[in-house]
């Protein structure tokens, strides 16, 4: 991996370290919580797409899900930190920071702000299944490559929904992912290898189930 440079850009928020050149993937959610089957799909990205680094982007919240259980900002990020426990991996809250809800506003920030480093967005195939509902998908899709890691279930509605059907043409081969974060976007990955079944909905149904029964 290259050793990053501390970038000369001052527009807050601070930013970790970065260099012209650079492959950061950024992987988005709500980690509520954070699991092992995030650090899975980070493991596979950054060894597939032969990343530089992998910035975990904690959101203050997903528009398109109920925000009744989800627990405080703070609380999820140092969570967070505590599990991502790899050199490659940083966890970031760039939304909250900016004041912006969406991932195009993010990417388009972050494009701005360094627009010298090759990013890939990072999404499981659970994402991909409801990409189209997302604000500015076709946007996001022409703003920088994307890499689908399987989980397990989705494989077929992943690669049967809108968003795969529409940009089809632009899918490359797994054989040539480490090319990904190069490519002209639209361009994208689909990777399958061993799956996790984790996710944050079954791990907060568990808590509550035993908090039921402990009542």
């Amino acid at each position: 991996m290259r050793t990053p440079a501390r970038s000369s850009a001052s527009a807050w928020p601070p930013l970790p370290g970065t260099e012209p050149g650079m492959r950061i993937g950024l992987y988005g959610g709500s980690f509520n919580p954070p699991h092992a089957g995030h650090l899975h799909v980070s493991r596979i990205a950054l060894r597939a797409l032969d990343l530089d680094r992998l910035w975990w982007l904690v959101t203050p919240g997903n528009p398109l899900k109920s925000h009744a259980e989800l627990q405080g900002l703070d609380q999820r990020i140092a969570a967070a930190r505590g599990l991502a426990r790899i050199p490659a991996i940083e966890v970031l809250s760039i939304e909250a920071d900016i004041g912006v809800s969406r991932s195009l506003d993010t990417l388009a920030w972050l494009k701005r702000r360094l627009p010298l480093v090759h990013f890939v967005w990072v999404m499981g195939a659970d994402n991909l299944a409801g990409f189209h509902r997302w604000h500015g998908w076709r946007q996001i899709a022409a703003t920088v490559p994307i890499c689908v890691v399987d989980r397990p279930g989705f494989t077929l509605p992943a690669l049967a929904s809108p968003a795969a059907r529409a940009f089809a043409g632009a899918r490359l081969d797994q054989r040539d992912a480490d090319a990904l974060a190069e490519c002209h976007p639209p361009a994208w990955v689909f990777l399958r290898g061993p799956l996790n079944p984790l996710s944050s909905t079954q791990i907060r149904d568990a808590g509550a189930g035993m908090a039921r029964k402990a009542s």
